[in-house]
């Protein structure tokens, strides 16, 4: 009976972060058709992914030591419920007629702040309220969360930006964070989520949570390999907007959005229901080179319905990396230096971000100018690059040994790792 109560937390858990992706993606599908239109420039889009994801990126590891330190649900609630302040912000700029790239990027960067707290919490959370068995359907069922900012926002979005504008999008996204923060106050009232007090420093709890995910080369290797991959993914969600808006309009925009990110629905619905046995690293390649290769077509023709196929191609293969990931180094992490890790992984596997939204945006807008072609054409080219290389380097990834002994070295429930 206590499995399944837990197991209701969890759901009602993730209903808020549902509800929160839903909100989440209007707001950046909106903003991102709101700068495009005043900037014509995929750089000045990237611009403001980049501000909003470098505190994410920075604040992790600080964020995972909280996570492990005091209540976690609590973390989750201020969190949320503070990354409000950031939208409103830019809503107020928008009413008084001020809202610039400046304004928006402040506004980002303040909503992007609180949100860095969220994602060591909730991570560290499922670990404490499922079993080591319900770990592979949790994840797909948080893959699902995930894509409903992909797949239910754009298509929503879209088509209220044409009887509205961008500001009714941030006003449904704030009133998301009320919904989320009392579904995470009624966990928190059981008391379930733990937590440990401690007097060590902070400098002391980075070195523990570096030690949990040094402990095994493997998890290295993959966090390595995840920090190279996201380099090369992070070009098609940053460059998807300008490359469709270049050629269609904000309203085809969000239905092709929809029709691509219902591959991630699919695919996570099939992982909740039936979960991930074995075999983790060569599907972990398999799902990532054929990512790759979605790339290369969804760049390869300006066309609305070969670029929805191989849309739909890429983010039906993402779950099972990201499940895959997940489960190599949930199994493979003490319970109660969960969030340290989760911190540290989140910081190193994502640094490949950095660089493609530093770059990607950039990179399309020279091509295009050189070239003498669209914006769109040019962030197709790149697109494509990096789809290469992302097949590429997930083939790679079967030659490493050490990643492959992670199925075979995971956790016993709450315990110690089996070496």
């Amino acid at each position: 009976m206590s499995k399944d109560k837990n197991f209701m937390k969890f759901i009602l858990l993730w209903s808020g972060e549902l509800i929160s992706s839903i909100g989440g993606g209007l707001t950046s599908f909106g903003l991102g058709v709101y700068i495009f239109n005043q900037t014509g420039s995929a750089a000045s889009m990237a611009l403001v992914t980049l501000i909003g994801f470098l505190p994410v990126l920075l604040l992790s590891p600080a964020a995972g030591v909280l996570a492990d330190r005091y209540d976690r649900c609590l973390i989750m609630m201020i969190g949320d419920g503070m990354s409000g302040l950031g939208l409103v912000y830019i809503l107020v700029c928008m009413f008084t007629g001020n809202a610039g790239l400046l304004q928006i990027c402040i506004g980002v960067f303040i909503s992007a702040v609180f949100s860095s707290l969220l994602e060591p919490s909730y991570r560290a959370t499922v670990t404490d309220l499922l079993t080591k068995d319900e770990y592979s359907k949790a994840s797909g069922m948080m893959g699902i969360a995930g894509s409903a900012r992909y797949l239910i926002s754009p298509m929503i979005a879209g088509f209220l930006m044409t009887v509205s504008d961008v500001k009714l999008l941030i006003m449904i996204d704030i009133c998301t964070f009320i919904l989320t923060v009392i579904c995470t106050a009624v966990v928190r009232s059981s008391h379930i989520v733990k937590h440990t007090k401690t007097t060590e420093s902070f400098i002391q709890s980075f070195k523990i949570g570096w030690r949990a995910i040094a402990e095994k080369k493997g998890i290295i290797v993959v966090i390595v390999v995840s920090s190279v991959i996201t380099a090369f993914m992070g070009s098609i969600q940053i460059l998807v907007e300008p490359m469709i808006l270049d050629f269609q309009t904000s309203k085809v925009l969000g239905i092709a959005e929809t029709v691509c990110a219902s591959g991630m629905l699919v695919s996570s619905i099939i992982i909740g229901i039936f979960g991930l046995k074995k075999h983790f690293t060569r599907i972990l390649s398999i799902s990532l080179a054929l990512c790759g290769l979605a790339m290369v077509g969804f760049g390869i023709k300006e066309n609305i319905y070969v670029i929805c196929c191989f849309g739909f191609m890429f983010f039906f293969m993402l779950p099972f990396a990201n499940n895959c990931l997940d489960y190599l180094a949930r199994t493979n992490i003490d319970a109660d230096k969960q969030g340290r890790a989760w911190g540290l992984i989140s910081f190193l596997s994502q640094l490949g971000y950095v660089f493609a939204y530093g770059l990607a945006g950039i990179s399309a807008d020279k091509i295009a100018e050189s070239m003498h072609i669209g914006v769109g054409r040019g962030a197709a080219v790149v697109i494509m690059v990096s789809g290469v290389m992302l097949a590429v380097m997930a083939i790679l990834l079967l030659g490493f040994k050490s990643v492959r002994a992670l199925e075979n070295g995971s956790n016993n429930e709450g315990g110690t790792p089996n070496e």
